[in-house]
């Protein structure tokens, strides 16, 4: 029988990133940090490392690098992804923010406030954030922050 807390997280994972996100991102075999405060989920860890985190504001999933990986190979180029300029590439695999004119493509039905997936050209992983902008402004505009990293895979 399939846990509760498993169950819970698969649902939130499938309605945030797309059909069969949670199956990808939580095994059978994933535990769960609960708050002992309300007995909610708190973080999901697959072999002793956090794939994900339920945000206690939103109750939406915030990516650990390791999340983004099971993400990124799951669904095709360009899904949940914003490619950047593969020059900044160690940038923001260092964890510094993506800038508008850096982008260079990106998955269209991405919207402010998104959890995404940062690649370079090349579709190497470099970070995970949240998206400040939406695909369109990331493509247009010439100045500002598209994505606050949250986490880069040197960092």
């Amino acid at each position: 029988m399939v846990n509760r807390y498993l169950r819970i997280v698969r649902v939130i994972a499938d309605y945030q990133f797309g059909k069969n996100a949670g199956s990808v991102l939580f095994p059978d075999s994933c535990h769960f940090i609960i708050s002992p405060k309300t007995g909610k989920v708190r973080q999901v860890v697959l072999n002793g490392r956090r794939i994900a985190t339920v945000k206690p504001d939103s109750g939406l999933l915030s990516l650990s690098i390791e999340g983004a990986r099971l993400l990124k190979n799951h669904f095709k180029y360009p899904s949940l992804r914003v490619v950047v300029d593969s020059r900044v590439g160690e940038f923001i695999a260092e964890g510094k923010s993506v800038f508008a004119k850096h982008v260079v493509d990106v998955d269209e039905s991405i919207r402010a406030g998104d959890e995404v997936i940062v690649v370079d050209e090349g579709d190497e992983l470099l970070a995970t954030g949240k998206a400040l902008l939406s695909s369109f402004e990331m493509l247009e505009f010439e100045r500002g922050v598209a994505v606050s990293v949250r986490q880069g895979v040197r960092k």
